[in-house]
């Protein structure tokens, strides 16, 4: 017989396998858009429009997303976000299809692919991470269980990012009009998980009305700019790493892609690895996991800024993505440990509106700064990152978290 305390035991594990699903539908989507751009007509710039427009929507809607699961729960606001995902997402493939037979041509077409792949997806994908954080933070007690759940939805958002990319590539081979008829389902599936395996919370434990989290919170704003900083960063070497990969391997258009997702797969695994062996087993507090994780990947991007050969390439990308993978649960954890159970929602949407403005900036500048002199943007990122590490180092902040939490003080 199941008994009443383990019938309420926290479901880590499935709100992390809807996650998953979401980033996995995303992630398959992604070494298709370019190419499926081309063979519907549209320019580049218009699906780094689209892009854009997804990014905004995260960065206009996080907060509302992460206030909404403490006030209507968890769950409702799962099942509407996945739902309008995977409608959304069914109507782009739907588009796309009409794209490829001309059926579709010109304004309408692009427009409607910032309708529904950036605004009505971008909306939708929105909600997945703060719900998540916000969750896990009402229902872990302490600074471990916390910062090890938290690692968790990076974790598989990293797992996600590689197999997206194989598994996108992969059945690209059958039509790129493939893959736009898996990723519904993929959303459908994470639908019927929340749907049917998550349990509601008792309407006891809703909060009417959630307050509001502030960008100017003392308790926050230091780990928003860390987090900008490092995440800024990382899109600036993302969106260059095609060009990167050319042009210093002088390789061709179908050697690129390959030594692209390569490097690009070692950033993934070095990601994965921290969050699911480094930040677990060392049991760092947050402000240790941001000092070490902003100095390993501050020595990937100086390891990154020559043109030293794929080897050196592949391990600087390893180092970014091992360096991040520590520093990130600090990001999200920390600011959760100095806040009540009814800031956690606001506080996770902050977040994720953070992440989603690093979207929004990075590629402009990184392609910009690219044209200019190609080492730039690595030579950018890398002292954006060693600004983020003497920062998280000298801060009052980031020294003083563990004092506050024994205080139980949280000031403003």
């Amino acid at each position: 017989m199941t008994s009443a305390k383990t019938a309420q035991r926290p479901q880590i594990p499935l709100l992390l396998s809807a996650v998953f699903l979401a980033y996995l539908a995303q992630m398959t989507l992604n070494p298709i858009i370019a190419p499926l751009a081309r063979e519907v007509g549209l320019a580049e710039w218009q699906i780094g429009v689209t892009i854009s427009a997804a990014a905004v929507m995260v960065v206009a809607t996080s907060q509302f997303w992460g206030r909404s699961s403490q006030s209507w729960g968890r769950k409702p606001v799962l099942v509407a976000a996945l739902a309008l995902a995977a409608a959304s997402m069914a109507a782009f493939a739907f588009v796309a299809a009409a794209g490829t037979r001309d059926a579709l041509t010109g304004g309408a077409l692009f427009a409607l692919f910032v309708l529904l792949r950036g605004v009505g997806f971008g909306t939708a994908l929105a909600a997945v991470p703060p719900t998540a954080q916000a969750y896990i933070a009402d229902v872990t007690p302490d600074e471990a269980t916390r910062v090890k759940g938290l690692a968790g939805v990076g974790a598989v958002q990293g797992i996600a990012m590689m197999a997206g990319a194989v598994l996108g590539g992969a059945l690209a081979g059958f039509g790129l009009l493939t893959p736009l008829a898996v990723v519904p389902i993929l959303l459908a599936i994470g639908l019927a998980v929340v749907a049917f395996g998550l349990r509601r919370e008792p309407r006891h434990e809703l909060i009417v009305d959630p307050p509001r989290v502030r960008v100017g919170d003392a308790r926050v704003w230091p780990f928003l700019l860390a987090g900008f900083g490092m995440l800024t960063s990382l899109g600036c070497v993302q969106v260059i790493a095609g060009f990167i990969v050319q042009d210093r391997l002088a390789l061709d258009a179908a050697a690129t892609g390959l030594v692209t997702g390569g490097s690009l797969l070692a950033a993934g695994l070095g990601m994965v690895l921290a969050q699911t062996v480094v930040v677990p087993r060392t049991g760092w507090a947050p402000p240790r996991l941001l000092r070490v994780g902003s100095a390993i990947a501050a020595v990937g991007f100086v390891v990154l800024i020559p043109s030293a050969g794929p080897v050196p390439l592949v391990v600087a990308m390893a180092l970014i993505g091992l360096g991040l993978g520590v520093a990130m649960p600090g990001y999200a954890a920390g600011p959760s440990l100095l806040m009540s159970r009814e800031e956690q929602g606001g506080l996770a949407g902050l977040i994720g509106a953070t992440n989603g403005l690093t979207f929004v900036v990075a590629p402009t500048v990184s392609t910009a700064l690219y044209g200019v002199w190609a080492p730039l943007p690595v030579i950018v990122g890398a002292a954006v990152m060693a600004v983020v590490w003497v920062f998280v180092t000298v801060h009052p902040r980031f020294r003083d978290l563990a004092a506050l939490q024994g205080k139980g003080e949280r000031p403003e």
